[in-house]
């Protein structure tokens, strides 16, 4: 039996939030699911080593309708594409009429799907446990969880002189939006709070864009002997050295959903997005800015993030 699932979400923690659906599906039917997805999500750099994933296959569609798989061409390519991989199912995590025919028009006899035409108002993690459980009698409420190759892991450790008698802390410094990005000097009060009370290192983990650089050269200007900075590493190259942390700090960002599927507790700073995404496993600890119970985008918090608050739930987690 051959199973595809779209999940056609653009970003890594979407990815992410979604695997444990995915792996329920493969251990319904005893088999590897093949992935649809779209190459935002960067799944290929993540689920090299998830035993039930057949393939990934990239969802070419952009932003400016100019995608390999976006128009009337597109359509009738992805179709042709799906239909010489011969799916028997297909799970399809959206409402859209598009894949729907599209999984037709590709001879997929059985299609599971979200109710069409009904987008508006989908919870992120209650509509696919009720499709699941709905078409497949599944109850899923596991944690997503990532993988690590055992060599790859001994060589990138090596590799950055990971010290394993500390406590290895990841910083999350980075994120998608300049609203999701707690300011340096808020990393830089809790890294001399850490250092007080634990003989520790710190993994900065950002990506390129300049404002995250920036916010990077303020904390390494501050410390630049503990801590070790992974802006240059790809995301498999990053997940060795998360897994051997004992603990994540993280923006709401890729790094906080990838630490916590790493099965490495993750204090998230949850600034300017829904709550959800910040506490949805069950090793996610959130942190809101000072006087709110709650957030979501518009809340533009960042600036109240409290190092103390944070350095109180470290110290809650770290025994």
């Amino acid at each position: 039996m051959k199973i595809l699932a779209i999940q056609n979400r653009m970003g890594i923690g979407d990815m992410v939030i979604f695997l444990p659906y995915i792996e329920a599906i493969s251990k319904k039917f005893s088999t590897r699911v093949s992935l649809l997805v779209k190459d935002s999500s960067k799944a290929d750099q993540y689920l090299k080593n998830t035993n039930y994933i057949e393939q990934i296959i990239s969802l070419k569609r952009h932003k400016n309708k100019k995608g390999l798989h976006d128009g009337v061409g597109g359509f009738f390519k992805l179709a042709n594409e799906l239909e010489a991989h011969k799916f028997d199912k297909v799970v399809i995590f959206n409402s859209s009429l598009r894949y729907n025919l599209i999984c037709r028009v590709a001879g997929i006899k059985e299609i599971f799907q979200y109710p069409l035409f009904k987008k508006t108002g989908q919870h992120v993690t209650e509509t696919p446990k009720k499709l699941l459980f709905e078409k497949f009698a599944l109850k899923v409420n596991n944690d997503p969880k990532i993988y690590t190759d055992k060599k790859h892991t001994s060589e990138m450790l090596e590799r950055y002189n990971i010290n394993k008698n500390k406590i290895n802390i990841l910083l999350g410094i980075g994120g998608s939006g300049p609203t999701k990005r707690v300011p340096p000097e808020i990393f830089i009060e809790l890294i001399k709070l850490c250092k007080e009370k634990y003989d520790c290192q710190f993994l900065l983990a950002t990506g390129n864009q300049e404002e995250e650089q920036v916010i990077l050269n303020e904390i390494l200007k501050f410390d630049e002997n503990d801590c070790i900075p992974l802006d240059k590493l790809s995301i498999y190259e990053t997940l060795p050295l998360i897994k051997s942390c004992n603990i994540s700090i993280c923006n709401d960002s890729s790094f906080s959903h990838l630490s916590s599927a790493l099965n490495v507790p993750t204090i998230v700073l949850m600034c300017d997005t829904p709550l959800l995404y910040g506490n949805y496993s069950s090793i996610m600890f959130p942190v809101l800015p000072e006087g709110y119970s709650d957030v979501t985008h518009g809340t533009n918090g960042k600036e109240k993030i409290s190092p103390m608050t944070i350095f109180e739930k470290i110290k809650s987690i770290i025994k």
